[in-house]
């Protein structure tokens, strides 16, 4: 008789009903969903990786690289996810209203960016800036930040369209902070993550509260030789609630099932609204649909929301299908982890669990060369793109001075590069019209809008 292939072995079918169990048996490690992560991390160059699974009421963990189920990986941007729901905690206890203006609270901000909605900051449809960079780095307080995004002002007004941004989260942190009491530190510890039983690490943290070498370390992956090299972790202490938790896979599927109908200090109705996408807000290139916190995503027969994080060196995901009580965490110290789960999401559907992600489109072959006149800069904030359309054809994508080449462009406006890690073709984002005028005046890349650059 032929061995059992690996969806046979695994046993992933889809949960009757709402996970109720917070804190079930524990599930033994899967062998073969061990040597499934094990071949991938080779192949892709990743020194260590965590995947953990909760589905049919059990959660399996596995972990790979010489580590343990429980080390904690810098998750870069799933920190959002924990700091929206803080915001709704304060929601929940009569504090904080979703349709309040982030002026009400930070009066720093001044008029402009101070009108942006906590739902619509949520969101990613505020309008704000992607990051302040070096303003950030130079902030050193919590008001010199706010007064910093003052300066900074709007890249469209809020409410308009998606925009991701990092700088939204950091003002729900500090908006967090003016109504607690507490910092952002404590409040995520004390009120969310203790009630889930989660302990975290940081990557960066005030004072006594730093906890310095208690997670793994992120690595670069060099694409010639598929070397690893550690990385540091850049992130400003002022940014923290954008990015700072370090978790393990098994802390991510702990935070997703409280979407499953588990063990949760969030009502019912705010864990919806956190899944539910916001009519408008259009994350090309990440998602399918983004509600107040979580990404949605498409799944073969539901609905998954999430988030995917990336920090120096490290790449993170989660995914949760609160229809069947299904949660995927993958959590990886190396760049590639990103295209580590691309393929593990095909081998999981593969193996009945269709795990709900973004569908890149797939006709990149018939992208063509762009016209001459898409050259130029766009701007968000600081961060800045550069369209070089060259005389002899070719056409290049420069952001903050790192080379994408070969930039080619599709009926839609959408566009695809080389990424020069991999060499691998990958949708870059999209060039967007002016209906007044029908020029192209910006860009979205990453899910950011950068407006074009006027040429005096």
């Amino acid at each position: 008789m032929p061995s059992p292939t690996f969806s046979q072995t695994l046993h992933l079918a889809p949960h009757a009903g709402p996970d109720r169990d917070h804190r079930g048996p524990a599930v033994p490690e899967d062998d073969r969903l061990r040597r499934l992560l094990e071949g991938l991390a080779r192949r892709h160059g990743v020194p260590a990786a965590q995947l953990a699974i909760h589905a049919g009421g059990r959660t399996r963990s596995v972990a790979v690289g010489g580590i343990t189920a429980v080390a904690k990986f810098p998750v870069g941007s799933i920190t959002k996810a924990f700091t929206a729901a803080l915001a709704m905690l304060l929601v929940a206890d009569g504090d904080l209203e979703p349709g309040d203006a982030l002026g009400e609270h930070l009066a720093d901000l001044g008029p402009q960016v101070g009108r942006a909605t906590v739902a619509q900051v949520l969101s990613h449809t505020g309008g704000l800036p992607a990051a302040l960079g070096a303003a950030a780095d130079s902030a050193g307080s919590a008001r010199r930040y706010v007064r910093a995004c003052r300066d900074a002002g709007l890249v469209q007004p809020p409410g308009q369209g998606f925009s991701y941004s990092n700088v939204g989260y950091v003002l729900t942190g500090y908006l967090v902070e003016a109504i607690t009491g507490m910092s952002w530190w404590e409040a995520v510890d004390t009120l969310l993550l203790d009630a889930l039983g989660i302990v975290p690490a940081f990557v960066v943290a005030p004072g006594s509260r730093r906890r310095a070498g208690t997670h793994v370390s992120g690595h670069a992956v060099h694409a010639a030789t598929g070397r690893a090299r550690p990385v540091a972790q850049t992130l400003s202490i002022v940014e923290a609630p954008a990015g700072a938790l370090a978790l393990s896979a098994g802390d991510l599927v702990e935070f997703g099932r409280m979407y499953c109908g588990g063990e949760t200090p969030l009502p019912a109705d705010l864990l919806d609204l956190m899944r539910r996408p916001v009519p408008g807000a259009e994350p090309f290139g990440l998602a399918d649909g983004w509600g107040l916190g979580l990404a949605g995503y498409r799944g073969a027969d539901a609905d998954w929301a999430g988030h995917d994080g990336t920090a120096d060196g490290t790449s993170c995901h989660l995914r949760v299908d609160h229809e069947h009580g299904r949660v995927v965490a993958l959590t990886t110290n190396a760049g590639t982890g990103s295209a580590l789960w691309v393929d593990l999401v095909g081998e999981l559907r593969a193996a009945g669990l269709p795990v709900g992600d973004y569908e890149l489109p797939r006709d990149l072959d018939r992208a063509t060369r762009p016209p001459a006149d898409l050259s130029g800069s766009y701007t968000n904030g600081d961060l800045e793109y550069h369209v070089d359309v060259r005389a002899d054809g070719g056409a290049v994508l420069v952001v903050d001075g790192e080379v994408y080449p070969e930039l080619a462009v599709l009926a839609n406006g959408s566009f695809s590069v080389r990424e020069p890690g991999t060499g691998r073709r990958i949708v870059g984002g999209r060039f967007l019209t002016d209906p007044a005028t029908g020029t192209v005046s910006a860009m979205q890349a990453g899910g950011r809008i950068a407006r074009r650059r006027k040429v005096s």
